[in-house]
């Protein structure tokens, strides 16, 4: 994987990688003198290591590290045992972490750009806290990138610096990723400061989002609310004298190790343990943030419903929810949490029988190892998000099932579902529906689950974490070469320099 990375890299006329990410890779923790750092479990981290330490470079981010007055912290090594690359630390006072994460990009871009615009909190302090941290990550970049290097930002914490590192004078390459959906025009128009943010943005030289969708919103933004002209069909915006790529790129995860993690037989081992603790004929599994877009109080409303259509299933079927923490510091999360083990224990109450619950439920992380364990232990897994600018879980668990069995149920609303033929589509609003989606799940033969798994696994194998990279890489190297938009024979437009399968409905 070095080799091809640093073969694409060369091709692309790029010597150096500089990304840049809110959280950092590591938890720093220490004053000014000794420094402990704990690597980070998060998707975006498992998705950028590997590119990182294929070809060195300096990762950018939020250690974790509070301060009286925000600065640009330390400089380290990483990992620490054998160091391929640097961490350069951004240190955040209170103020700021209260009012750049959770008030601005949490409590504002989040639910907006995810298409809860009544949960979106407009306030003038918390966007100014966001235009300061935006600034330091800047001045950070300036410190380590060269005009030869390739400055990867990600995410919507960071949308303003693009824009900033062009006003310094920068004139190096400049990529930004947004891991989340970009909302329609009549969505963004709500926010005040939304032509600034569109300015940032448009100081890179290649955007991308996860789907053709979400590209499309944002060059119908752009042209609207800036008047830039706008060629839709290359995927180009003229901006100041620029030109600027604005691709599809679905990020992929690394296939080939899930797969050797599954095959594992320490992995196996765990995987029966699992099935053995919770002691039913099938295990439906889910995995994710405790948040509002993911649409676990939905889901919990359909596992009643199945339970209550279908009794017969109280002993044979049991529910494994992980819920993992998220801003537990923020009251509404808090109460979403007390709101879901309210409903686990409203469902275990109704419908358990004997010593038999028919709902576990964990509010923890797993550790990579143990996630996959968790995976090759899953007969099902029940993926509805109400808004999902991916989800890289579903994939996950695809890459997994090395025995070819398994069945995927998923909402149209996770942009997952636009790649992934076979998996079983469901309206997570729809309790009905989705008790007896979780039934036709169960039920499936085995030959019918072996040959959606072929469709969902050539996929995820074809369209992975290497792929994702060469599509940047690819998108900056051509300039502004791309090619129009195809069709294929579904119908499905093909964004340059990226792919999107098109969905077909569930029979």
């Amino acid at each position: 994987m070095r080799k091809l990375l640093e073969f694409q890299v060369r091709q692309a006329g790029l010597k150096n990688l500089v990304v840049l990410s809110n959280r950092a890779p590591y938890v720093l923790q220490g004053g000014d003198g000794e420094i402990t750092a704990t690597r980070a479990v998060s998707g975006l981290v498992s998705a950028l290591e590997p590119v990182m330490t294929a070809c060195g470079g300096t990762w950018i981010g939020w250690g974790g590290r509070i301060a009286e007055q925000s600065r640009v912290g330390k400089r380290l090594p990483v990992p620490l045992e054998q160091a391929t690359y640097a961490l350069r630390e951004v240190i955040l006072s209170r103020e700021e972490y209260e009012q750049y994460y959770h008030g601005f990009a949490n409590d504002c871009l989040w639910p907006l750009f995810h298409c809860f615009i009544e949960k979106a909190v407009f306030d003038h302090h918390n966007w100014q806290s966001y235009v300061r941290v935006n600034r330091i990550f800047t001045e950070s970049a300036l410190m380590e990138a060269a005009e030869d290097a390739l400055v990867w930002v990600h995410d919507y914490h960071l949308t303003l610096v693009p824009g900033m590192l062009k006003n310094k004078g920068y004139g190096g390459k400049i990529a930004f990723f947004l891991h989340i959906p970009f909302p329609p025009r009549e969505i963004y128009s709500a926010l005040p400061w939304g032509g600034d943010i569109l300015q940032g943005l448009l100081g890179c030289d290649l955007l991308a989002f996860h789907l053709p969708g979400y590209v499309e919103n944002f060059l119908r933004v752009v042209e609207r609310l800036l008047k830039a002209e706008v060629d839709y069909a290359r995927g180009l915006i003229r901006w100041q004298n620029r030109n600027i790529l604005v691709r599809a790129l679905p990020i992929g995860i690394d296939y080939t190790k899930f797969e050797e993690l599954a095959r594992a037989e320490q992995t196996r081992r765990r995987a029966g343990q699992i099935r053995r603790e919770v002691g039913a004929r099938r295990l439906v599994l889910s995995v994710e943030r405790l948040d509002y877009t993911k649409g676990i109080i939905e889901k919990l409303r359909g596992i009643g419903e199945f339970f209550s259509r279908y009794p017969e299933y109280r002993n044979k079927v049991a529910f494994l929810q992980v819920a993992v923490p998220s801003r537990t510091e923020v009251r509404s999360y808090a109460g979403l949490r007390s709101k879901v083990e309210e409903m686990v224990g409203n469902i275990n109450g109704k419908f358990s029988s004997g010593w038999q619950v028919p709902v576990r439920y964990k509010f923890s992380a797993l550790d990579p190892a143990d996630l996959v364990a968790h995976y090759c232990a899953a007969d099902v897994m029940l993926v509805t998000p109400l808004r999902d600018g991916l989800n890289l879980v579903a994939k996950e668990y695809v890459a997994c099932r090395t025995g070819g069995d398994g069945a995927l149920v998923l909402s149209p609303f996770a942009g997952a579902a636009e790649q992934l033929k076979g998996c079983i589509l469901v309206n997570p609003y729809d309790r009905f529906e989705l008790a007896e989606k979780i039934k036709k799940a169960v039920d499936m033969p085995e030959k019918e689950q072996k040959a959606r798994m072929i469709l969902l696994q050539r996929s995820v194998r074809q369209y992975d974490l290497q792929w994702w990279w060469r599509g940047v890489l690819a998108g900056l190297a051509r300039g502004d070469a791309g090619t129009p938009p195809a069709k294929t024979s579904a119908g499905t437009r093909i964004a340059a320099g990226g792919f999107i399968a098109k969905q077909q409905p569930d029979g």
